[in-house]
């Protein structure tokens, strides 16, 4: 229970990768505030959570939208009045290919992935300055460090992410902040279910431990980041992906 006492937000975790890092901080004694855009599936991770005997609250909020990600916090101090962890999971996909790709699909994800993780890590920094205290975990992706066909959108997200995380790890260390990133490979969730089996066999073998890498394998590295295990880690990108990229 490494976490026992701890408050953590953990963004998108209605369900997918999100949901299972909720689940694994819990079950490290933390209690969560569940953020995701679909109220239903937040009350039915919280709802989880409470059955293990931890303290959840969902809070139906677009992090993209300033207002709204305000109303989140505002919420959590007075409902917990401490934040310990943030945890950036929210995110979205647009694809398309570069000539085809229009304005609104680059600013729908640019909305979400980069704005959303500038809004909460800012309103979160107010609660962790004045703890002096304070673990930030991004996610990025594999798109940010290699690029991907048809996600131009996103893979300039993550890679803004990326900057985003090193610069606020050398900002927020004098206030005994760690900010780091994870960089998720080829991952199990109802989205990447979506793909042919064929394309799913072929990108299987570009990944030398030969399988699809599951939630839980991202919230166990999450589990690391945010506990005294990491104490001396800041400003670092963690790539979770079974080595498709090294």
């Amino acid at each position: 229970m490494k976490l026992e006492g701890k408050v953590a937000l953990v963004t998108g975790s209605g369900r997918g990768i999100g949901k299972a890092i909720a689940m694994t901080l819990a079950n490290e004694g933390a209690d969560i505030i569940v953020n995701d855009v679909n109220l239903e599936d937040a009350e039915g991770t919280a709802s989880e959570i409470r059955k293990i005997g931890r303290k959840a609250v969902a809070i139906a909020s677009n992090v993209a939208d300033r207002n709204q990600a305000r109303e989140m916090f505002a919420k959590i101090k007075e409902e917990f009045g401490v934040l310990h962890i943030l945890v950036n999971n929210a995110g979205i996909t647009r694809d398309g290919l570069l000539l085809k790709l229009t304005e609104e699909q680059w600013d729908q994800v640019v909305s979400v992935n980069l704005k959303g993780v500038f809004h909460c890590c800012q309103l979160a920094a107010g609660f962790m300055v004045e703890q002096n205290e304070g673990k930030i975990v991004n996610l990025t992706s594999i798109a940010g460090q290699i690029g991907n066909v048809g996600q131009v959108n996103y893979a300039a997200t993550k890679a803004g992410v990326i900057g985003m995380t090193k610069t606020l790890a050398k900002e927020l260390a004098r206030s005994n902040i760690n900010v780091n990133a994870i960089a998720p490979g080829f991952i199990r969730t109802p989205m990447t279910d979506q793909i042919p089996e064929k394309i799913k066999e072929s990108l299987i073998k570009t990944i030398p431990l030969d399988r699809i890498g599951e939630p839980e394998d991202i919230a166990k590295a999450v589990k690391f980041l945010v506990t005294d295990d990491s104490s001396y880690i800041t400003g670092h990108i963690l790539s979770c992906n079974g080595g498709m990229f090294m």
